[in-house]
């Protein structure tokens, strides 16, 4: 599975970079294929990992701030793997043949 997810602490101020940097490493230091984008942190494995990756990163934000807001959206595929790479290839694929 793929899961992009955004967490957000509240009631800390504008400035966020810091939580959301304690989220991103927990996922980074999970060893699971992972990407940060400007809006989401997308991260890939098996259903019971993702998520326990997920519960840590909110924890790590939690620790820091009074209130958390999570998003989360799942792409559920049992026996596909990889597809975190692979799906921005195949779009890059016919991007390139526009040209």
């Amino acid at each position: 599975m793929i899961v992009a997810f955004s967490v957000t602490p509240l009631g800390v101020g504008e400035d966020v970079g810091s939580y959301v940097a304690d989220a991103v490493r927990v996922v980074r230091e999970s060893g699971l294929p992972n990407r940060t984008d400007a809006m989401f942190t997308s991260v890939e494995g098996e259903w019971d990992e993702v998520m326990d990756v997920v519960r840590r990163a909110v924890a790590a934000v939690e620790a820091r701030a009074p209130r958390v807001s999570l998003v989360l959206k799942a792409d559920i595929r049992p026996g596909v793997t990889g597809a975190l790479t692979s799906k921005v290839e195949t779009v890059e694929r016919f991007l390139a043949q526009e040209g």
